[in-house]
């Protein structure tokens, strides 16, 4: 197969019916290093509401286990996807989701948010550190794995397609982001996890790029200062120079999808090894297309969320779903 081979054939498909083949050749083949890059940048753009990164604060999970919380993350989203959210196990993998998250109460807008960075955050990364840009086949069948995985966690008014999720996206951050102590703290744990992949000489450098390759709106949120501009002009450089590299390698082959290498499993894992340690006494409670009264509102989602309530406390044993 040759470079563009894989494109070709995404070209001549239609992400309607084929967004979960598409996907994972996107993850698994064209660019799994760059988004995973695009999830990372994801993570730390939810610490930039406060609410958000208040009950994540709360939890300590970052602190005590950070590099747990972000392969049970990453591990999900394979989970997900590995057999097809419609099959049997990708259905026990949002049910699994949905019981870690159904101890907290989080509005619906908190929740759509963070669905949204996973579709937009690999989006942007790729089309600027790339090989090549996403297409729109690509680009659409993120939003739809997106959409589908926010039906089975009974998200309601979700965006129909890319550009609706990227208009809330937006909208959501102009409206909520805003700097609070516990945005900074969960921000730096992350951060120490990323850099902690990197020989100990390197880690400010790999600490510098990271915060470089981050526009100033979200870097003032979590009470970062901006790189000076010779940090970013140097790591914009890198990031071109090996997405120009990567462009003359030949195509990882068929047979050779990127499997996820967690550090927290070295010797592998199992879907219930994911998420909090307490999630395992939490009942499985059914999806919502398996009760209807529960599906979720088909509508799109509003131009700007809505205020709601502080989430954080856990939901009462009558209220929890």
């Amino acid at each position: 197969m040759r470079r563009y081979g894989r494109l070709r054939r995404i070209q001549q498909m239609d992400p309607l019916h084929d967004h979960e083949r598409i996907f994972r050749w996107i993850t698994q083949y064209e660019f799994p290093r760059d988004y995973l890059n695009g999830v990372s940048v994801a993570f730390l753009r939810d610490y930039g509401v406060p609410r958000v990164s208040r009950l994540l604060d709360r939890t300590q999970e970052f602190e005590r286990a950070g590099q747990k919380r972000y392969d049970d993350t990453v591990l999900m989203a394979y989970e997900l996807v590995r057999d097809g959210i419609g099959s049997e196990h990708g259905r026990a993998t949002v049910r699994h989701l949905n019981r870690i998250h159904g101890r907290y109460r989080i509005p619906n807008e908190d929740y759509l948010y963070v669905l949204a960075t996973t579709v937009v955050g690999p989006k942007r990364w790729i089309d600027r550190y790339g090989w090549r840009p996403l297409s729109e086949p690509e680009t659409e069948s993120l939003a739809l794995v997106g959409r589908r995985l926010g039906e089975l966690m009974g998200i309601s008014r979700l965006p129909r397609d890319y550009t609706e999720f990227e208009r809330f996206h937006d909208a959501y951050e102009r409206e909520m982001f805003a700097y609070d102590p516990a945005n900074r703290r969960v921000a730096a744990a992350t951060l120490r996890v990323l850099t902690d992949w990197y020989p100990a000489p390197l880690r400010p450098l790999a600490a510098r790029a990271s915060l470089a390759v981050l526009d100033e709106p979200l870097l003032t949120a979590l009470g970062f200062r901006p790189q000076p501009r010779w940090v970013r002009t140097a790591t914009h450089r890198v990031l071109r120079a090996r997405a120009a590299l990567i462009r003359l390698l030949p195509p990882r082959p068929e047979f050779l999808p990127r499997r996820p290498k967690p550090r927290s499993y070295p010797f592998g894992w199992t879907l219930d090894d994911l998420g909090p340690h307490w999630a395992q006494s939490r009942p499985l409670t059914p999806l919502p297309d398996e009760n209807p009264a529960e599906e979720a509102d088909p509508r799109p989602a509003p131009a700007v969320p809505a205020p709601a309530r502080t989430p954080g406390q856990p939901v009462p044993p009558q209220e929890a779903r």
